[in-house]
């Protein structure tokens, strides 16, 4: 029977350092069939494919447990080139064409036709010319099996999104050897029309014997296009179903359902007439990878609010463009004052703090101390932990370290002492001294992007339990982004889903998994405007 199936991936199970995060996961594809990977944020579905196709992150991590098989024969993929030689290819979300050259000649990059030349005939075959006529055949006879009409002379440069979509899927199909093409998110940066034309090709390539992987979290796609679904949650095999023995909503719930263990017991905030602390509108962010369309939200006064999504989709945008981080336009308002956006000094200065979700990268300065990281914001923006002398200022020392000793304490901040290097500390307590430097502002509003990303599980809890804490003790209003779909739910008192840059939905932690999956997919506004008709 295994000789049926293009791929068979084995009880595949990979580790990072003690963390598992592929706990015996089984994937089998056959020839023609478009077999859909769903899943959330941390799923697997990434780390299972750098496994399919050799990636140096895996072999320099020890390796993984488990099988591969191609055409029923057992396999050990060390390199991506080792995974194109065996017929496995893949259509990336982000394009890899080059830009100057023109569409034949990203088509055939590397695997070039040439023919003798008069120097060649003489000197040697190293000498040969491109044949350019015969590639500009194969490009056209690539693009014509995608229904694409378009000058194969033509430069990439300039062309729309979708044509450039479709030559990296020319240049897959052209090989002759390809067997199975993973297709990555294909229709994330596509119009809809667009999108519509890519499923179509899909078929035309499945038709052809060639077996397609397609990772996607749009589900009515997967329900038009696929022939089959295997969902991976938290690295866990979920289901392997038929398409046609399920639908949208049953798979929205395998993508998201999980045991929710609460951790705020606050009531809900559910007072029409309660405060408005924040009130954002028609939100727009230039954060690449992350570009926000046009948010509009209510936060409330003393709500922990949860921001939500998929990666990619803009819900990070939303916290870097209120701080200026990122060119914005519309409108915020804190307490009904306008805030002014493009200027990062105005929202601290108006008592709004951020903790990003980069915190080796912009959080913080790993090579000084904890004290200093602890302080270095409210000393700038505040003149804080500053000692005046005329025309000359020092640092308050005794200010500065009876200030951070308390956030240690307080915080429980795991060191050796408030000049310890902030490198040396592992990444739960790097993300503490992070809260610390935000807490020192004295916030009225905490900003906590990607709060536990990077840090071990039992790190976790402490980090979100001291979310909870400032909440309750402090009144504070923390606005929690996060790609962990259970966190938010374990600590927010509403939670608002972010899809194609816009707000999809505020939801409650308690509500369904179904609702939950819909959202994060994009689909709940489609369902419930078909429901109204």
């Amino acid at each position: 029977m295994s000789e049926e199936y293009v791929i068979q991936m084995k009880n595949i199970k990979k580790d990072y350092f003690g963390n598992q995060v592929l706990k015996g996961i089984n994937l089998s594809t056959k020839k023609g069939e478009i077999h859909a990977l769903l899943g959330e944020n941390g799923a697997g579905k990434s780390t299972l494919m750098n496994i399919l196709f050799g990636m140096p992150v895996i072999h320099s991590t020890g390796g993984f447990e488990g099988e591969i098989h191609i055409d029923g024969k057992k396999v050990d993929i060390k390199s991506p080139n080792e995974a194109m030689n065996l017929g496995i290819g893949m259509v990336h979300q982000e394009f890899m064409l080059i830009p100057g050259f023109n569409i034949t000649e990203n088509i055939k990059l590397n695997r070039e036709t040439t023919k003798h030349n008069m120097l060649s005939k003489i000197m040697g075959s190293s000498l040969k010319s491109l044949d350019f006529d015969s590639m500009n055949k194969d490009a056209r006879k690539d693009l014509d099996k995608l229904g694409i009409d378009i000058d194969e002379k033509s430069k990439v440069s300039g062309l729309p999104v979708g044509y450039m979509q479709f030559i990296e899927i020319a240049r897959e199909i052209d090989k002759s050897n390809i067997k199975l093409l993973v297709f990555d998110e294909p229709t994330a940066v596509l119009t809809e029309s667009e999108a519509d034309n890519l499923l179509k090709a899909m078929k035309i390539i499945s038709d052809s014997g060639i077996a397609i992987l397609f990772i996607t979290h749009r589900l009515d796609e997967v329900m038009e296009a696929a022939d089959n679904i295997t969902i991976l949650r938290d690295g866990e095999f979920v289901a392997a179903l038929d398409k046609k023995d399920t639908d949208v909503m049953q798979l929205a719930e395998l993508m998201v359902g999980r045991k929710i263990e609460s951790l705020n017991t606050n009531e809900e905030i559910n007072n029409e007439n309660e405060e408005i602390m924040m009130s954002i509108k028609d939100l727009k962010v230039s954060m690449p990878g992350e570009y926000v369309k046009g948010v509009n939200l209510d936060i409330k006064k003393g709500e922990i609010l949860g921001i939500g999504g998929l990666a990619g989709q803009g819900k990070i945008g939303i916290t870097n463009g209120i701080m200026g981080l990122y060119p914005s336009e519309g409108e915020v308002l804190l307490k009904g004052k306008k805030l002014k956006l493009n200027s990062p000094k105005d929202p601290l200065n108006n008592k709004i703090a951020f903790v990003s979700e980069d915190r080796r990268g912009i959080g913080l300065l790993l090579d000084t101390s904890i004290e200093t990281n602890i302080v270095l914001t409210s000393m700038q923006i505040k003149g804080q932990f500053i000692k005046n002398y005329g025309l000359f200022t020092q640092r308050n020392k005794k200010e500065i370290r009876d200030h951070a000793l308390k956030m240690i304490n307080d915080l429980d901040i795991r060191c050796t002492g408030p000049t310890q290097i902030t490198r040396r500390l592992s990444g739960g307590n790097q993300q503490k001294v992070c809260i610390a430097r935000a807490l020192t502002l004295n916030p009225d509003v905490l900003f906590v992007s990607e709060p536990t990303r990077g840090i071990d599980i039992g790190a976790k809890k402490l980090v979100l339990d001291l979310l909870v804490k400032l909440n309750k003790e402090l009144g504070m209003t923390i606005i929690v982004t996060s790609s962990e779909l259970g966190e938010l739910r374990s600590v927010c008192n509403r939670i608002a889903i972010v899809a194609e840059g816009k707000i999809e939905g505020i939801l409650k932690p308690q509500d369904s998994d179904v609702d939950f999956g819909l959202m994060m997919a994009g689909e709940y506004k489609k369902i419930h405007a078909k429901e109204e008709i």
